[in-house]
């Protein structure tokens, strides 16, 4: 416990880092409050839903939990776990976009954000993304190449590469959750039926297998521990087999319990399966 409570005396708050997510709820809030009383389905749960995501961003980057992830594979499994299944879910629940752009000022959003988002090309990209076979592909493969121990290793011995790991992780679970989420504006695609469990069950199989992997190997995977004292006091091995329940057991709850909501939704009647496949993603 004394190497826990050093990590938490040696951990200073990055300011860049604390002031880009201040400032983010600012700019989300500048344009929420004005519009809500034109929307209300956007509601002030969906503000708090923003507001949380941007807070756990924080704790997952900016927290004492950074520093221990750097010796402790537990907290690092957890910071993923922050990055993948908790803050994009509740970043989309916000129905971030109109609110982002509405309260960026007027200034900026003119000549930065305008032409981008008239663009042809850009919109023709965002269009190739709005799949749900690429977003699961490049969830899912992000997820297993990072976790590779010559990969993840690599990452922790280079703080440059560290950030674009986690940055791999925050993007391409943002993909994943939003052709899932479809968050107002975006239209409904009509993936009806039992393609978004499909979707999510399978995301759960990575998962599961990438868990169990680690949690029944019998040895220690990553040789980037066995350099460092771990700050919880375990050893390599156990480190990494609680590491590996923590994701099993959280990752699949964030993938089975929407599944399993969809899943009610489709048995529950007719009503449901009319109208499931364009907003049942949005609500759940």
């Amino acid at each position: 416990m004394d190497d826990l409570a050093s990590a938490v005396r040696l951990w200073r708050p990055p300011m860049l880092f604390t002031a880009a997510c201040t400032l983010s709820i600012a700019i989300y809030l500048r344009g929420y409050l004005p519009l809500r009383r034109t929307r209300p389905a956007l509601s002030a749960m969906r503000a708090l839903s923003f507001c949380a995501g941007i807070v756990v961003l924080w704790l997952a980057l900016a927290s004492p939990l950074e520093e221990l992830a750097d010796t402790s594979l537990t907290a690092h499994m957890i910071e993923h776990l922050l990055l993948m299944s908790a803050v994009p879910p509740l970043l989309l629940a916000g129905w971030p976009v109109v609110p982002l752009l509405r309260g960026t000022p007027l200034w900026l959003r003119r000549p930065l954000l305008h032409p981008l988002l008239r663009s042809t090309s850009v919109r023709a990209a965002i269009h190739r993304l709005d799949s749900m076979i690429l977003a699961w592909a490049l969830m899912n493969l992000s997820l297993l190449a990072w976790h590779v121990p010559a990969a993840y290793d690599f990452a922790l011995q280079n703080e440059h590469w560290h950030e674009f790991e986690h940055a791999c992780f925050l993007l391409t679970s943002l993909l994943f959750w939003w052709v899932l989420l479809r968050p107002w504006p975006a239209a409904g695609r009509g993936d009806s039926g039992w393609m978004p469990i499909f979707y999510l069950v399978a995301a759960d199989v990575i998962n599961t297998a990438l868990s169990a992997t680690l949690a029944f190997v019998g040895h220690p995977v990553y040789g980037y521990y066995l350099t460092q004292k771990n700050a919880l006091g375990l050893d390599s091995l156990t480190d990494q087999q609680t590491g590996a329940a923590i994701m099993w057991v959280f990752g699949s709850i964030a993938f089975l319990v929407p599944a399993l909501i969809l899943a009610g939704r489709l048995l529950s009647g007719p009503h449901s399966n009319q109208t499931g496949g364009t907003q049942s993603g949005r609500s759940l």
